[in-house]
C-alpha cells in the first residue's frame, strides 16, 4: 500500500469509529437496551481503535534518534 492508500484508510477507519461511538451512544440511550448487541459494537470499535493504531505506525515510522 502507497501512502495515499493508507491515509484513505485511515480516515475510513477513523469515520467507521465514530459512527460505532454515535451508534452506542444511541443504544445506550434505549430504554431495555440489548446488552449484547451493545457489547458487540464496543468489540467492534476496540477492534477499529487497534487497526487504526496498526495503520498510523506504519504511516509514521519510529525513527531512532
Amino acid at each position: 500500500m502507497d501512502e495515499v492508500e493508507l491515509q484513505a484508510r485511515l480516515h475510513t477507519l477513523t469515520q467507521e469509529h465514530r459512527d460505532l461511538d454515535a451508534a452506542i451512544d444511541a443504544l445506550r440511550g434505549l430504554a431495555g437496551h440489548d446488552q449484547i448487541q451493545l457489547a458487540r459494537l464496543k468489540k467492534r470499535k476496540l477492534r477499529l481503535r487497534d487497526e487504526i493504531a496498526v495503520v498510523h505506525d506504519w504511516l509514521v515510522p519510529d525513527i531512532i534518534a
